[in-house]
């Protein structure tokens, strides 16, 4: 198989995700919101089968003033997304090493990611071990923070240590907060909001609109998409109407 590696040119090539529902708002604020981003240092690296143009994966990092992953690392790079179609092909690792080589390149300290063993919305921590990763920090709900240095001596990145106190600030009613960083977040909205309406709950729904508002509101590591009712998280990821319903019924006080 001849691959080819195709750089921020996603407006041409498309996005990996939800590529049967091009005309989806998902996908759309997905291309749009990338388009702007790279803007700002972000990279979005597909791979592709030369000859079949099969899309096989891709990999979406950022320096991290320009992340959008609730972490403290200054001077790294920040993966948001890693997905590939097939895992026997090396893919995986053949796209975390561009993005080590890039932040080599760039005079970086080295490259971090958010993952979770619990979700598939963010990224398991296998495949980084392997490509040299270690972990050096964690937080609430199963999210943990793995880095690579480029020089041993490099301090360490590191996740906030006040996630309760983020989620107190929304101790009243249903809150939805998002961004169009994930295609599958438009989706994932309406879906909380179809649940909230059957249970006569008004959500209110804040779009995050740069990483400032991100790292100061978001209640976890996840910070493109929380689900908050009464002080409590009900999801960080996509549930069906039914899931999140029954979330918040068990989230209802008595």
């Amino acid at each position: 198989m001849d691959i080819e590696v195709l750089k921020n040119n996603i407006s041409e090539h498309g996005c990996y995700c939800m590529r049967s529902m091009k005309k989806s708002d998902g996908y759309k604020q997905k291309i749009k919101w990338t388009e702007e981003e790279t803007k700002n240092g972000l990279v979005y690296l597909q791979l592709k089968d030369k000859y079949s143009g099969k899309q096989l994966g891709f990999i979406e990092y950022a320096p991290e003033e320009a992340s959008w992953r609730v972490v403290h690392a200054e001077n790294y790079l920040v993966i948001h997304c890693l997905w590939v179609g097939e895992s026997s092909l090396g893919l995986g690792s053949q796209l975390i090493q561009e993005c080590i080589d890039d932040a080599r390149s760039q005079n970086k300290k080295g490259v971090v990611v958010v993952t979770n063993p619990d979700t598939g919305w963010a990224p398991s921590k296998d495949i980084f071990i392997k490509n040299g990763f270690i972990q050096v920090d964690s937080a609430p709900h199963s999210f943990e923070l793995l880095v690579y240095k480029v020089r041993s001596e490099y301090e360490n990145p590191y996740f906030p240590n006040n996630w309760n106190e983020r989620l107190a600030r929304f101790n009243q009613g249903l809150t939805i907060l998002r961004t169009n960083q994930c295609p599958y977040l438009d989706v994932s909205t309406q879906n909380a909001i179809e649940a909230a309406k059957s249970l006569n709950i008004e959500p209110n729904i804040i779009n995050i609109k740069n990483r400032s508002e991100m790292m100061e509101f978001s209640p976890t590591p996840y910070g493109v998409f929380n689900v908050i009712f009464e002080g409590q998280l009900i999801s960080f990821h996509r549930m069906t109407p039914r899931s999140f319903a029954k979330r918040l019924r068990m989230s209802t006080p008595s």
